[in-house]
């Protein structure tokens, strides 16, 4: 009887600690300025890193939606990863050389791409 109690108690901390881990998985919506696919590509890219769980950008609405784990990867660093490869976000801003070497079609600041292909 002793022992079942212990494996019961085991079991349920078990669960406990599982329900904590995924618990511990945050989704946000950042926006992310960009324009065409081979922005996609390269924003998503970026953040094949530890921590993110899922990374999908819409070209249309400018919005990032990212799973990650804030024990593994700040909400700050994933805008700061993005900045890096140069695209803004609603909280860090490229630099400016960076920015400047991406391919005409994906220069959002710049230059008004309506109408152009997306390739």
């Amino acid at each position: 009887m002793k022992t079942n109690i212990i494996i019961l108690f085991l079991l349920i901390g078990s669960v406990a600690v599982f329900a904590q881990s995924k618990a511990k998985v945050v989704t946000a919506t950042i926006k992310v300025y960009g324009n065409c696919g081979m922005c996609k590509e390269r924003i998503e890219a970026a953040l094949d890193y530890k921590g993110i769980k899922t990374a999908k950008w819409d070209a249309k609405t400018k919005n990032l939606m990212v799973v990650y784990s804030p024990a593994k990867i700040t909400e700050q660093k994933i805008h700061e990863l993005v900045a890096a490869v140069g695209h803004d976000t609603d909280k860090v801003k490229a630099k400016d050389t960076i920015y400047a070497d991406l391919p005409f079609c994906c220069l959002y600041r710049d230059h008004d791409h309506e109408g152009m292909d997306d390739n």
